[in-house]
């Protein structure tokens, strides 16, 4: 453990709040925490209001339990906060997968917080301004919002291919991709202090994740201080939700491009073919049944035509072969632990680690990762350290 000097030491009063943070993270009460250190209830009472100090070996205890180390309690720059609470009040967060999703994207916030505090970085928000969904069509709003926020990134007509570095790079929100349980596509949560931050599931397939991206996208858009959980057994019943699911299909796929591509692809044919749906996916970067359902929506297919595709032997990814051949795959998340921490986080990581103010242990485990990960992101930072030459440093 690292050593604290007199002047770098938390008050008891900031050392119990901190481990009343971490014990109702975990969902520990009092007399439980108290057992655990051969106390009374009212021990762990006085310690979380700063009138009883903490013997280390207390306090050792006590963070093992709660998920954390005593050094992360210590420490001053270590970030403490706690957006659990306000998951557990959404029906769907009685799922402990859920809980333990909303845990990790709350650690890896505060571990991305904490970074920035350590490296002296204030993070600019630069948010387009909340768009609140008002009484009348939703349909019209959601498609409003959606065209308006492409035009704002100045992305243009084209498809949407990396959803995480448009939400990390441009919007400033913090995005982390992760596995996660198979039902559980994505997280949103709004801090007054870190910021819109958002978890998606790297065990789902490219396009599915983009969409999952884009849906939470909405909620940033709209609903910016309700936290939100995705999962693939969604309903869309609540006007939200069917708010986020449009956005989601109009930001990923525009109307007017739709059409325009539509119109192209199809010239002279009278029926619409695997062929077709496969050319429009590729083009925007979605699924099949996604396009397919796209074009219903837009009254290019009649309702019901994915349906009829299903029952007919479906689109295949053989027949997307035999149509697009060997393609490049799309950027994928799974397994790369460079795509595990997004191009902003890992900048980050590679200055703190440079300026040797964490260890690769320390990172690994903020960032809860293995050594072998936390390499893969750290891979060249000690070539950019000996190649620095004055010609290359940035004016300040």
């Amino acid at each position: 453990m690292n050593m604290i000097g007199p002047r770098e030491r938390l008050s008891d009063a900031e050392i119990g709040e901190r481990l009343r943070l971490a014990r109702e993270g975990r969902k520990i009460t009092q007399a439980a925490a108290a057992e655990m250190i051969g106390a009374a209830r009212t021990t762990i009472v006085a310690i979380e209001q700063g009138k009883r100090r903490i013997q280390m070996g207390e306090l050792q205890k006590l963070a093992a339990a709660y998920g954390t180390s005593a050094n992360a309690i210590l420490r001053r720059e270590a970030v403490h906060l706690d957006m659990v609470p306000r998951f557990r009040k959404l029906q769907e967060s009685e799922d402990e997968t859920v809980e333990e999703a909303t845990r990790l994207l709350n650690d890896l916030v505060r571990a991305e917080v904490e970074l920035e505090d350590a490296l002296g970085i204030r993070r600019e928000r630069r948010y387009p301004p909340e768009r609140p969904i008002l009484p009348g069509d939703l349909y019209t709003q959601a498609e409003q919002h959606a065209q308006e926020l492409r035009d704002w990134l100045g992305l243009g007509p084209g498809p949407v291919t990396d959803i995480v570095s448009i939400l990390d790079l441009q919007l400033g929100v913090r995005v982390y991709v992760r596995r996660l349980p198979g039902k559980i596509a994505g997280l949103f949560a709004y801090d007054e202090r870190a910021g819109a931050c958002i978890l998606l599931n790297a065990s789902h397939p490219h396009e599915r994740l983009t969409q999952s991206g884009a849906h939470e996208t909405a909620h940033f858009v709209s609903t910016r201080r309700q936290p939100e959980v995705l999962t693939e057994d969604e309903s869309f019943a609540s006007r939200e939700e069917r708010y986020a699911n449009i956005f989601q299909r109009c930001f990923l796929t525009s109307g007017r491009e739709v059409r325009q591509r539509f119109a192209e692809i199809t010239a002279g044919q009278s029926h619409l073919t695997r062929r077709h749906v496969i050319l429009l996916a590729h083009a925007f970067g979605v699924s099949r049944e996604a396009m397919v359902r796209r074009l219903e929506e837009l009254g290019l297919a009649r309702k019901g035509t994915w349906d009829w595709f299903v029952s007919n032997g479906g689109i295949s990814d053989k027949d997307v072969a035999q149509v697009l051949g060997e393609i490049p795959e799309r950027p994928s998340y799974k397994g790369l632990s460079r795509g595990l921490v997004p191009p902003r986080l890992a900048l980050l990581v590679r200055e703190a680690w440079k300026k040797e103010l964490y260890s690769e242990g320390q990172l690994a485990r903020m960032l809860q990762l293995d050594l072998h990960g936390i390499r893969e992101v750290l891979d060249g930072a000690e070539r950019e350290e000996s190649e620095a030459d004055e010609l290359v440093r940035i004016p300040r």
